[in-house]
């Protein structure tokens, strides 16, 4: 079993950057594909960007987020990170870092695939 704590999220205006962390612990993680979720109020549940259990390796980001936000991981640290950039209104949300282990450096881009969750980071985007 894997733990998840992501930090990071906090208030921010409109075309300001944050950077998120997802801290993982209990398991070796470099084998583990990872994701970023969101979920605003009244909305489900979204996928953000997700990345393959291997650093530098295949990742995959909502069309909301492409060319805003970069996903990346260090397994050395056992810490994957989503860089976002030109933050809108719209990415107001509390994020979320999901991981499942992996037999293959794949990206899992559904919000079923994944087996284990962090509790969420609040961002909010002010305008």
């Amino acid at each position: 079993q894997v733990q998840l704590v992501e930090s990071g999220g906090g208030l921010v205006q409109a075309g300001g950057s944050l950077r998120l962390s997802c801290a993982a612990s209990g398991r070796t993680f470099s084998r583990y594909a990872t994701g970023w979720f969101r979920q605003a109020p009244g909305k489900e549940r979204e996928i953000v960007a997700a990345i393959s259990w291997r650093s530098g390796g295949s990742t995959y980001y909502a069309d909301s987020v492409k060319g805003r936000c970069t996903i990346s991981r260090d397994n050395a640290k056992n810490t994957v990170y989503l860089q976002m950039n030109s933050l809108k209104p719209d990415d107001t949300a509390v994020y979320y870092c999901a991981a499942r282990e992996a037999f293959a450096p794949i990206v899992m881009s559904r919000l079923r695939e994944y087996d284990y969750w962090g509790q969420g980071t609040q961002v909010t985007v002010s305008s």
